[in-house]
């Protein structure tokens, strides 16, 4: 068994190295940059505008549970008060 293992030494495997990569400009560094920066906030806008809505909706509809009360009930007094101040002018 240790035999097979000193059989000799192993023979290189030619393989194409590539060519190092070219080195960019700073001006290509700067709009690869600037590019991947809008790429990550339109990313980051997609995700946060929706949950942003969200969380206002719930606010909003948490607010109205704990005052007792509803949008159409607020906006029903709303426009009394409106038809009250329109009478006094």
């Amino acid at each position: 068994m240790t035999s097979e293992l000193h059989e000799g030494p192993l023979t290189p495997v030619a393989r194409s190295v590539p060519p190092p990569p070219k080195k960019l400009t700073r001006r290509e560094e700067r709009r690869r940059r600037r590019r991947r920066r809008r790429r990550g906030e339109e990313l980051l806008a997609w995700v946060l505008v929706p949950l942003i809505c969200l969380g206002l909706y719930w606010g909003v509809t948490a607010g109205f549970d704990l005052l007792g009360t509803s949008p159409g009930q607020v906006w029903d007094q709303l426009m009394q008060v409106k038809a009250m101040m329109e009478k006094r002018a």
